[in-house]
């Protein structure tokens, strides 16, 4: 099985944060399909309703009740994402990392379509999924800071790749933790996290 590049940040100084990069695999004997961003519209799978995020809008899912889009995080070592929305469709990818953040994009019975980062994905079950919320950062050696303001002290440093808890976000900035460490980030420099979203 051919993974994506991923790599093992390990801690150099106190300051720097150790996270394991998710990888993401297509799987063996099988075409990889990524989805290109977030669909819209309403579509069915096999004769019942499926509503799809809308950009722009909010929608809720037909199943939870809950906002689409919205992140959640993968919850073992290993979710397969199908085609379709049950065991009988075939794998086309396979996230490989605990904590690894998605974005669940339309819901059906007990399964989630999901994408990652890059709008690659397909459909898990939910089992797989922890609400608990993770961001990924996106810029290399990211200075997290002790308080939301580029001037505070810097307390911490995460490596692109690296998957953090996400804690409170203001308006531009989160905090989040990871190795034993916590701090301010501005929210341009980790995926997870909506551009707006407010987390007490």
């Amino acid at each position: 099985m051919k993974s994506r590049a991923g790599r093992l940040g390990r801690v150099a100084s106190a300051l720097v944060l150790a996270a394991l990069v998710g990888a993401l695999a297509p799987a063996a004997h099988s075409q990889t399909v990524p989805q290109t961003g977030t669909q819209t519209g309403t579509q069915s799978v096999e004769g019942q309703p499926m509503v799809l995020a809308q950009a722009g809008t909010e929608q809720r899912g037909a199943v939870t009740n809950l906002p689409l889009p919205r992140y959640v995080s993968l919850k073992g070592t290993e979710g397969n994402a199908r085609r379709g929305p049950s065991l009988s469709h075939r794998i086309d990818w396979v996230f490989r990392h605990a904590g690894m953040p998605l974005r669940v994009v339309a819901e059906f019975g007990h399964w989630r379509r999901v994408e990652d980062r890059d709008g690659a994905g397909g459909w898990i079950h939910y089992a797989l999924l922890s609400g608990v919320r993770t961001v990924l950062v996106t810029q290399d050696m990211l200075e997290l800071h002790s308080r939301p303001n580029p001037d505070s002290d810097v307390v911490a440093r995460a490596e692109a790749g690296a998957i953090l808890r996400l804690n409170e976000c203001e308006p531009s900035w989160c905090r989040v933790s990871g190795g034993g460490q916590r701090g301010w980030v501005p929210k341009t420099t980790i995926w997870g996290v909506d551009a707006d979203e407010v987390r007490d």
